[in-house]
């Protein structure tokens, strides 16, 4: 934790240089996409598509979950994904999976998750068992997968991303990140396949 302390007491000097950069921030957002990414540490999506700051809009879950849209039931994931689309209209939606991921593993495995009633619960409630169903001989990678597909299906369902896609206004985008190797892989709709970047 010092190491970060020390890095925010040396912030302000370091921000005094780039003072232009920060100013313009101060001035309001204006961000190129939303990016919905797990919250995993190990997953840092500036470090990997060089996105400064004010470029990437963040949705970050357990998992890159996106909950089914419920209008009758708000919940912090839709209001972000709304406030980016019709506030922010953003002109692209990344949902970015990645290799190692627990979530993902732990519904593959069937793991026992009962010391972790939330995350018991989150998962149970927000995730398509059909392609994580568990199975001893899945492939973690295919799994993951095929979950960024379903979350994208799920996004898709959203009334202010099907009326901006429909318009050709937004685009909405499956990602697949290594996280031994730093690839990303995209999903190509004409042939449901991840390929690299």
């Amino acid at each position: 934790m010092q190491s970060f302390v020390d890095h925010a007491r040396a912030f302000p000097r370091l921000a005094a240089e780039r003072g232009e950069e920060l100013d313009r921030l101060a001035a309001g957002q204006s961000p190129q996409a939303l990016f919905i990414s797990c919250s995993d540490s190990r997953v840092v999506p500036s470090l990997f598509t060089g996105a400064r700051p004010g470029e990437l809009f963040e949705l970050r879950t357990a998992g890159n979950i996106i909950p089914p849209h419920r209008p009758d039931h708000p919940f912090a994931e839709a209001a972000t994904i709304e406030y980016a689309v019709e506030v922010l209209e953003v002109a692209d939606i990344v949902v970015c999976g990645h290799s190692h991921c627990g979530a993902v593993g732990a519904m593959v495995r069937g793991d026992d998750l009962s010391a972790v009633p939330s995350v018991r619960g989150w998962l149970e409630r927000s995730v398509d068992p059909g392609p994580l169903r568990p199975h001893a001989g899945t492939d973690l990678t295919e799994a993951v997968q095929a979950h960024v597909l379903v979350q994208l299906e799920r996004l898709r369902a959203y009334p202010a991303i099907a009326r901006r896609t429909a318009e050709g206004r937004l685009g909405v985008h499956g990602w697949f990140y290594e996280v031994h190797t730093g690839t990303v892989f995209a999903h190509r709709p004409f042939d449901d396949r991840f390929q690299p970047l």
